[in-house]
C-alpha cells in the first residue's frame, strides 16, 4: 500500500469528519441501502462516512476496513455512539481475510489512494451475498475548472495530482469506476456524477466550498514540501488564489466526482 496523500495527524483526522458534513448533501441522495443488514465499507479511514450511514440507515451492522491502525482507533472513538453495529478491520483491501458475508458495500475517497485499486473489486466478491448493493464515489481531479486563472492554484493543484500518481494512487480513478467494475465482473453497473458549478449566483456556496478546498489542497502540503514540489510560499499563493476566486465578481469555480453503482 502507498503513503497516504493527506496524512495521518489529528487534524487531517478531524479535516475527514469536516468533510463528510460539507460534502454529505452531494454525495448520499442517490445512496441506497434499504433493505440491507450487513455492509462493508473499505478505506473507512476516521469513520466520517461510517456515522452518516449508521445515522441513514439504522438497520445496517458495518464492518470498517482500513489500512491504518490509527485511523482505525480514532474510528472507534468517533462511532462509540453505534456499539456493536460496527466492527473494526485493519487490513489491506487488496487481500482481505474476512469472516462474514455483506449483502451491502460501499466505498468513498478510498481507491484513489490505493495502487492496483481494482485488485480490492475482486478481493471483495467472494464475501458478498447475490444481488449485493455497491456504491461507490470517487474523484475525477480533471475535472477541476476555476475562474479567473490564478497561477499559485494552478501550481499547487498539479504538484497535488502528481504526487498522488508518485505514491500509486490515480487522482482520476472517478472516470475509470465503470470499466472496473465490469473488468472485475460486477452487474448492472450505473454511473452518475455529481459536484458543484459555482459562481456569484449563490456567493456563499462559493465561500464555504473554496474554504473548504482550501483545507483539502493543504492536507497535502507537508508531503509536497517534502518531496520537493512545492514550497512553504506555495502553499500561501494557493490559499491566496482561492480566497481571491471567492471574491471574484466573475468566479467560476467547478468540479465533478463519480458514482456507481452495481450488484453481483
Amino acid at each position: 500500500m502507498s503513503a497516504y496523500l493527506h496524512g495521518y495527524i489529528p487534524e487531517e483526522q478531524q479535516r475527514l469528519m469536516d468533510q463528510a458534513g460539507v460534502l454529505g448533501s452531494l454525495i448520499y441522495p442517490r445512496v441506497d441501502f434499504s433493505g440491507c443488514k450487513k455492509l462493508l465499507e473499505v478505506g473507512s479511514g476516521v469513520g466520517a462516512q461510517t456515522e452518516v450511514l449508521l445515522r441513514l440507515f439504522p438497520e445496517l451492522e458495518i464492518t470498517c476496513v482500513d489500512y491504518s491502525q490509527s485511523q482505525l482507533d480514532r474510528a472507534r472513538q468517533n462511532l462509540a455512539f453505534a456499539g456493536d453495529r460496527v466492527k473494526f478491520v485493519c487490513q489491506d483491501a487488496r487481500i482481505l481475510q474476512l469472516e462474514e458475508n455483506y449483502d451491502s458495500v460501499f466505498i468513498c475517497w478510498a481507491l484513489e489512494h490505493i495502487p492496483e485499486a481494482s485488485q480490492v473489486l475482486v478481493a471483495i466478491k467472494p464475501y458478498l451475498l447475490p444481488e449485493t448493493k455497491l456504491w461507490f464515489t470517487e474523484v475525477f481531479n480533471a475535472s477541476f475548472y476555476f475562474h479567473p486563472p490564478l497561477p499559485g492554484l494552478a501550481k499547487y493543484y498539479k504538484n497535488y495530482n502528481d504526487l498522488q500518481v508518485s505514491l500509486g494512487g490515480n487522482p482520476d480513478i472517478g472516470a475509470n469506476l465503470g470499466n472496473l467494475l465490469n473488468s472485475a465482473g460486477y452487474n448492472k453497473i450505473e454511473l452518475f456524477r455529481g459536484g458543484f458549478h459555482l459562481d456569484q449566483r449563490n456567493p456563499g456556496d462559493l465561500h464555504k466550498i473554496t474554504q473548504y478546498w482550501k483545507e483539502l489542497m493543504k492536507s497535502a502540503a507537508s508531503g509536497l514540501i517534502e518531496a520537493a514540489l512545492i514550497s512553504a510560499d506555495d502553499v500561501s499563493a494557493m490559499e491566496n488564489d482561492l480566497d481571491a476566486i471567492a471574491q471574484d465578481e466573475d468566479a467560476v469555480f467547478f468540479y465533478h466526482f463519480v458514482q456507481a453503482s452495481a450488484t453481483v
